[in-house]
């Protein structure tokens, strides 16, 4: 099973592109890669959900890490694309506010 992320560094930060299912099976392989993320302290971090289907608890934990984890190290973070079944998710959860989406 590939990755469901994919990260690319820009001149201006970091891009990370989310795509199929976030759920318990693949939220520890992104919370990896989200500390990786962290660590390097970037300025502005987007992530595109655009490619999201379907995402659980794990996978809600592993944004709101990246979110905390940027914004606590002085970064920006935009969050983009959600829709359907994450987008729902977010709103039922009242993360759409946190989130901007």
């Amino acid at each position: 099973m590939p990755n469901p992320f994919e990260t690319k560094k820009t001149p201006t930060g970091t891009q990370l592109f989310v795509r199929g299912s976030l759920d318990i099976n693949s939220a520890p392989a992104l919370a990896e890669e989200i500390d990786k993320i962290v660590a390097t302290k970037p300025q502005k971090v987007e992530c595109d959900l655009s490619g999201l289907d379907l995402i659980d608890s794990s996978g809600v934990a592993a944004l709101v890490k990246l979110y905390k984890g940027v914004r606590s190290a002085g970064g920006a973070i935009t969050i983009t694309g959600a829709r359907d079944q994450p987008l729902a998710i977010f709103k039922l959860l009242r993360m759409d506010k946190v989130f901007n989406l």
